[in-house]
């Protein structure tokens, strides 16, 4: 029997059916090249309302390190396409089951630039939360489910500034800066799904150095 999906859901399941990559995302697939991987944007409903399960990558990763994300990555042989790779990431990382997930869609693939990824995001609805946490602490610093009312909040909102002359949404929610490609999918994702408010796109605030520095890479952390 398939699990019921809320109504509530209802407009971002419809939504994302006609969605286009570029709506997303301005980086966009190469024609060749970049390695194939998959996140899982996993909607649930918790003691605070709905939320959205975010991950914090542990300092130490060789790519996208100390930054809030999704939990996902790259693409094995025997995961069967996005949805496989998603869910078996997600399990990994912080200890989703599968069976308790309700796959709605696969969004179009994005690309990261910085890694090289292609990234196709997976959406799901949680309808049996599982326990999560940190599984590898080499891999997770931390893992939060955030209610999408405080992901909402004009006050938690801005733009960040990276000194390369991006400039996307950010959320500081948590104690955690989201920012960056996992903020900006984010960003659409709650404007598909209804919930998005105004908020002070002028705002604009420099990445904190440490963040940069993590960013960059090992080689350049002091």
């Amino acid at each position: 029997m398939t699990p019921e999906v809320p109504a509530w859901l209802d407009p971002l399941r419809s939504n994302v059916r006609s969605v286009r990559p570029e709506q997303l995302s301005r980086f966009l697939p190469p024609e060749e090249g970049g390695r194939n991987s998959a996140v899982l944007i996993l909607i649930g409903e918790g003691p605070l309302g709905p939320d959205v399960l975010l991950m914090q990558r542990a300092d130490a990763m060789r790519s996208h390190a100390g930054q809030p994300a999704f939990p996902g990555g790259a693409a094995d042989p025997g995961d069967g396409g996005p949805t496989g790779t998603a869910l078996r990431e997600a399990a990994e990382e912080v200890g989703v089951l599968a069976d308790g997930v309700t796959v709605l869609a696969e969004l179009p693939a994005l690309y990261l630039p910085p890694s090289g990824y292609v990234v196709t995001p997976v959406l799901g609805w949680w309808h049996e939360p599982s326990d999560v946490g940190v599984v590898d602490p080499a891999e997770t610093a931390s893992v939060a489910r955030v209610p999408i009312a405080e992901l909402v909040d004009p006050r938690n909102r801005f733009s960040s500034r990276h000194p390369s002359g991006f400039l996307g949404p950010s959320f500081a929610v948590r104690d955690m800066l989201v920012w960056g490609f996992t903020a900006g999918v984010l960003d659409k994702v709650l404007t598909l799904g209804g919930w998005a408010l105004p908020w002070d796109a002028g705002d604009v605030r420099d990445l904190p150095a440490a963040v940069l520095a993590l960013s960059a890479g090992p080689g350049t952390r002091g």
